[in-house]
């Protein structure tokens, strides 16, 4: 079973590459609202060339964040969120789930001791 969860875990390496870099962020953002034209990603990140705009969206298709089509002479990208929902069942649905538990445990804490302790009383001697 380890073996299965490194296995997965190691194909979302090019994810977490390309996560890390702002630029690349700032182009996964361009596209969360519909696909763009390449021109007008480099529009949208005017610090680098259109050369440095293609680079980093080589990086986001090799890690699969990205598709491309070509609609005549312009190449159409756009987002995949595939691999960002697999990074998040991964990484942020088991610690969401454990701190969902200790917010619950926390209120019910809350509550039982604006009521004057009856309550959390009556519900301990119910679980026993």
């Amino acid at each position: 079973m380890r073996e299965i969860a490194a296995g997965k875990e190691e194909s979302l390496d090019p994810v977490w590459k390309a996560l890390s870099d702002p630029t690349r962020r700032t182009i996964l953002d361009a596209l969360r609202d519909r696909p763009r034209t390449t021109t007008e990603i480099v529009e949208r990140v005017p610090q680098l060339s259109r050369f440095g705009v293609m680079k980093h969206l080589e990086v986001l298709r090799q890690a699969q964040l990205v598709f491309t089509r070509e609609a005549g002479r312009q190449r159409v990208n756009s987002l995949n969120v595939v691999p960002i929902r697999q990074i998040y069942e991964r990484w942020v649905g088991p610690f969401q789930e454990l701190w969902s538990g200790e917010l619950l445990g926390i209120k019910e804490m809350a509550e039982t001791e604006s009521s004057g302790g009856r309550r959390g009383a009556s519900r301990r001697r119910k679980k026993h």
